[in-house]
Formats: C-alpha cells, sequence, structure tokens
C-alpha cells in the first residue's frame, strides 16, 4: 500500500466512524471501487486506536467525571444517586450484550465486507433508521441513562457491526427512541463504544502479535494516516453534535441511501 491509499483510508476511517453512514462499509467499497488492497491487520490496528483516541479526548471531561462518580458508588448509598453510578452500570449492561452478538456475528461480518450487495443493503437499513430518526424530538429533557436502556442500546450496537450498518446512526436513535434527550443519546452512544472499540483492539493485537516482525507490515505513509483518523475524528464528532441536537438526519439518509443503491448496482454489474 502506498502512502497516499493509507491517508486516504484514515481520512475515511476518521470521518465514517463517527458521521452516520458507517465506515466499515464505505472503507469495503473504497477499497473494491479503487482497487485498495486491504489495510494490514497492524494499520487496522493504529486506525481503530487513533479513533478511539479522538472519542476520549472529545469527552474527556465526561469520561473522568462519571468514572469518579460510579466508583465512589461503592462507598456510600448517597453517592449511588449520582449520574455517574447507574450511567456506568449502563454502559457495562450494553458492552455485555454487544460482547456478545459482535463475537456471534463474526464469521457473518468477514464474508459480507467482500460483498458489495451485503454492504449496500446495509447502507439502505442505515438510510432507513436516520430517516425514521429525524422523526424523533430532540428534547433536552430528555429520560435518564439506565441499564436497561444500555441493554437496548447494546443490542443495536452488536448488530451493527454489520458492514453498512451505522454504529453512532443506530445507536444514538435507539437511545432517542428509548426516551433519552438527543444530546444524552449522542453521549451514550460514544461512551458506550470505548469498551467495544478497546475489546476489539485487544482482540486484534492479540492476533498482531503472532505475526513475525509484524511493525513492517505497516503501510507507507502509516503516520500521517493515523494522524489523519484522529484529528478527522475529532472535527466529525463536533459536527455531529451540532446536527443530532438539531435533528438533522435526513441528509445522511439521503446519502447512505444513494451510496446503497450504488453498491447494489456495483454488485449486479459483477
Amino acid at each position: 500500500m502506498e502512502a497516499l491509499p493509507a491517508v486516504f483510508l484514515g481520512l475515511v476511517q476518521g470521518v465514517t466512524e463517527f458521521l452516520p453512514v458507517s465506515s466499515s462499509g464505505h472503507l469495503a467499497l473504497f477499497q473494491q471501487l479503487f482497487g485498495i488492497e486491504e489495510a494490514a491487520l497492524s494499520y487496522n490496528l493504529l486506525l481503530h486506536f487513533a479513533t478511539m483516541l479522538a472519542t476520549l479526548v472529545f469527552f474527556g471531561k465526561d469520561v473522568g467525571l462519571l468514572l469518579c462518580q460510579w466508583c465512589r458508588g461503592f462507598l456510600s448509598a448517597e453517592n449511588r444517586t449520582a449520574e455517574g453510578w447507574t450511567f456506568g452500570w449502563a454502559v457495562i449492561a450494553g458492552t455485555v450484550i454487544t460482547g456478545a452478538i459482535g463475537l456471534s456475528l463474526k464469521p457473518l461480518v468477514e464474508r459480507a465486507m467482500t460483498l458489495p450487495w451485503a454492504v449496500g443493503t446495509g447502507l439502505l437499513v442505515t438510510a432507513a433508521v436516520l430517516w425514521y430518526g429525524s422523526s424523533l424530538a430532540t428534547d433536552l429533557c430528555g429520560r435518564p441513562v439506565t441499564p436497561a436502556r444500555g441493554v437496548m442500546v447494546g443490542i443495536v450496537q452488536g448488530i451493527a457491526v454489520l458492514p453498512g450498518i451505522s454504529r453512532s446512526g443506530s445507536t444514538i436513535v435507539a437511545g432517542m427512541k428509548t426516551g433519552l434527550s438527543a444530546p444524552s443519546a449522542f453521549r451514550f452512544s460514544f461512551l458506550l463504544s470505548l469498551p467495544a472499540i478497546f475489546g476489539a483492539t485487544l482482540l486484534e493485537m492479540k492476533d498482531l502479535l503472532q505475526v513475525p516482525d509484524w511493525s513492517s507490515t505497516l503501510p507507507s505513509g502509516w503516520a500521517a494516516g493515523t494522524a489523519a483518523a484522529f484529528f478527522s475524528g475529532l472535527v466529525s464528532l463536533a459536527v455531529l453534535r451540532r446536527l443530532v441536537t438539531r435533528g438533522k438526519w435526513r441528509p445522511f439518509a439521503i446519502y447512505c441511501a444513494l451510496v446503497g443503491f450504488l453498491a447494489l448496482a456495483l454488485s449486479l454489474g459483477r
């Protein structure tokens, strides 16, 4: 892989990981449309680490505050009235169900990544979900995050491992459907993603360490591509937060539908 494709894939990862258009679906389509070889496992690992780091930086204050409140909840019953106590258990509950679904779907995901029609179908599902999301209220006075709501959003996050289905879009819409306000659903969606991405990264690292001299598999331009994924991810998060609070889902829905039909046409053409 030359330097330019590596940077390009980094930008695609950073932008599409957070905007509701499916990063896995876009990476699969770009690789097939432009003949870009699949990124080495080592580079995939770095790109996922970069987007995870972008999430941590963007939500740094929330992570620190909620984590402290959750830990203090073990010290006294009074501390369990803080938001972080139920929020922490919601993240744990959602992560467990996500892991169970995601691992069971792994063989299907690996196969679907090579099939344009499967990616296109996933993008059409995303388009329908986002269009529906535009009809949901964006009230600032939604219900609190609870373990039960965490399980519901976790189920959706687990299904969203399928290429073409946007993790961010589907989980935010699911959160709003359970009664969360748009800002709360946005925050919960991405904080819930952190354990899942970290767990997936650890699994990839386990496979990577079995490769002799794995650092030699990094493509030319890997450093620039990783930086591109990080900084474009930060910008995408800021853009998405503004759009979510205003209920601006339909442009993304139309975009996903167009790309989905393009993927289906590509599949039929072959």
